[in-house]
């Protein structure tokens, strides 16, 4: 419950700053580019590894930022196996700051590896917030794909070799990011 508050302190801290300075910013973008501007729906898109973290932390963070009117999506409709939708894409797309929750088992759902290389394109077309949290895991799994981050310890079904090479450069890319690392085993 520590770690939440503190992450929601400074989240909100954080979030409430660059609210006024991001919407001045994507509108210099959308005239200086071809890029479209974003039409935003939520303030922050959750990715998280459901059975790693949905009922504890996750849900925790998602009441904390409602109860701060943070608008944020947290899918519960989605079932395993399904493939990303048009609507999660839409709404990482039209979210202003992605919150990457690594946990354990982040890396061995390719539905969240997915989320992560198109937040990271969100990231570079659109210009938005990626900011990672590191809930009970060391950063450096992550970056140097290390543990349960080793992709090539296991077989990734339905996997191209290049989407494979995408999934590490964005984990990489990700780990590398300025974030918050939880390791504590309790609160």
């Amino acid at each position: 419950i520590t770690i939440i508050i503190l992450i929601m302190t400074l989240f909100y801290m954080y979030f409430r700053s660059l609210t006024s300075s991001y919407t001045s910013t994507s509108s210099v973008a959308a005239v200086d580019t071809d890029i479209p501007p974003l039409q935003e729906k939520y303030d922050v898109f959750l990715s998280f590894r459901g059975e790693d973290t949905r009922d504890a932390f996750t849900s925790h963070l998602h009441k904390a930022l409602l109860g701060k009117k943070i608008e944020t999506y947290m899918d519960y409709r989605l079932e395993k196996g399904d493939d990303i939708g048009p609507a999660l894409l839409e709404a990482i797309e039209k979210s202003k700051i992605a919150l990457v929750i690594f946990s354990k088992d982040y890396a061995s759902s390719t539905w969240c590896l997915k989320e992560l290389v198109h937040i990271l394109g969100c990231k570079k077309s659109y210009g938005q917030i990626v900011i990672p949290i590191f809930y009970r895991i060391d950063p450096s799994h992550v970056r140097k794909q290390q543990g349960t981050y080793a992709l090539e310890d296991r077989p990734l079904k339905r996997s191209s070799r290049d989407e494979v090479a995408n999934w590490r450069a964005a984990l990489e890319e990700a780990a590398n990011m300025s974030g918050f690392h939880y390791s504590s085993r309790t609160g």
